[in-house]
């Protein structure tokens, strides 16, 4: 069996793709949990742990209440990048992709929510962008792309995704 090699590169962003920038999961055993809109809100239930709880009246930890605490959402960003030989593309999951956007993937969904262009102006945001990433090969043998085991924004000034976002929509009035 093949040690889990890791590679350190330095490299720019090229694109993200704002389209699916998470995706959810069951708060209780983490087993990714199907995108439906067919339950009820209240109520939801993990086929792996067989979790169901009844969601109407329990406080969100961030202190609202949510919709839905029995399931939570995790970042997983595709992205296209280029070192100085090549572009490919990787992904980044939810500890590494948190240094870039500054907040939870729920968060993010609720400020998309109100802000529905935001998953652009994010992918807007990090074009450009130097980065330090530690690349590894993927654990699953399904899966097509190398993925970002940690990052480090190169500039000196560097500002996460959401911070940039919270400003540009303060500037506006309508918002």
């Amino acid at each position: 069996m093949e040690v889990d090699k890791r590679t350190t590169t330095i490299c720019t962003v090229v694109a993200i793709d704002h389209t699916a920038l998470y995706y959810t999961v069951c708060s209780f055993c983490e087993r990714t949990l199907p995108e439906t809109n067919t339950a009820p809100p209240s109520v939801t239930h993990c086929d792996h742990c067989n979790f169901t709880r009844n969601t109407s009246a329990v406080p969100h930890r961030g202190g609202g209440s949510t919709s839905n605490p029995s399931s939570k959402r995790l970042f997983r960003v595709l992205m296209s990048v280029a070192t100085e030989t090549k572009v490919f593309e990787v992904v980044m999951f939810d500890r590494a992709a948190r240094v870039l956007f500054g907040c939870s993937a729920q968060d993010f969904a609720d400020f998309a929510k109100l802000h529905p262009f935001s998953g652009e102006i994010a992918g807007k945001i990090l074009e450009g962008e130097m980065l330090k990433v530690t690349l590894s090969k993927p654990k699953n043998g399904n899966a097509q792309h190398q993925r970002v085991v940690s990052v480090v924004p190169l500039k000196s000034q560097f500002r996460p995704v959401m911070d940039t976002l919270r400003e540009l929509h303060r500037l506006r009035p309508d918002c």
